[in-house]
């Protein structure tokens, strides 16, 4: 949760050339926070008061070169992603790697980081995911690879030992449709997103929703807590 102590705090934000990363980065600088960006892009980033502290390139796969960069951050923003239509057997591939894989990385890096941090104020890793986690998004490969990244981070937060619960805090946000070079129809703009998404993330909730959409004010919940229920049980399976 974001507190008093924000201006001595560093935000870490993927997908950061990204329409919604740009807006993060700009919102969390005036803010007062660091921001170091990571990036797929080759494209030059200006440095100035609405850009990242810090641009870091990298590449999926590769996400244990990054450690040194992420022990500095104190909010990692799991925003990277991609959306492609192609029936290719390698964009199925490609959607699972960037959209969850590469993020299920970044979270256990995250967590390893977590517990060796001898501060007393918590690390905390933020998700993006996405109503096609169980609502149709008209891409298969993209709604199988959030539903993967969905699924993982649920049971990750659901199953979390005590230890690392007093190190780590998990949130996932659910986003409905915004604008961007993905998805040039999208409803929202990248701008109201970056500020709902900071402001209900400053809260105790795991679960942020930003949607349009009704529905999904109704089943997210519902599937997080039976996911809740569900942990629940294992865990009581393996006390007998």
């Amino acid at each position: 949760m974001i507190n008093s102590t924000k201006k001595e705090r560093t935000v870490g934000i993927t997908g950061a050339s990204g329409a919604l990363g740009k807006e993060l980065t700009k919102l969390f600088r005036q803010k007062g926070y660091k921001v170091i960006g990571f990036t797929h892009s080759n494209a030059r980033s200006e440095i100035n008061h609405e850009s990242p502290n810090e641009l870091i390139k990298w590449e999926c796969g590769k996400e244990s070169k990054l450690k040194k960069h992420l022990k500095k951050i104190d909010i990692l923003i799991l925003n990277h992603g991609i959306y492609n239509l192609s029936r290719e057997n390698s964009n199925y591939e490609n959607s699972i790697q960037i959209n969850a894989l590469s993020k299920f990385k970044f979270l256990n890096l995250f967590e390893d980081i977590a517990l060796a941090n001898q501060s007393s104020i918590k690390k905390e890793v933020w998700i993006n995911t996405s109503e096609a986690e169980i609502l149709p998004a008209l891409n298969p490969s993209y709604e199988i690879s959030k539903s993967l990244i969905g699924q993982l981070v649920s049971f990750k937060k659901n199953l979390l030992n005590k230890d690392t619960k007093q190190k780590l805090v998990i949130k996932k946000i659910i986003l409905g449709p915004f604008k961007s070079e993905l998805n040039p129809i999208g409803i929202m703009s990248p701008k109201f997103v970056s500020r709902k998404v900071y402001d209900l993330a400053n809260s105790r909730r795991y679960l942020v929703i930003i949607s349009p959409n009704p529905l999904s004010y109704l089943l997210f919940p519902l599937k997080e807590f039976f996911n809740f229920l569900y942990c629940k049980i294992i865990y009581k399976y393996k006390s007998l």
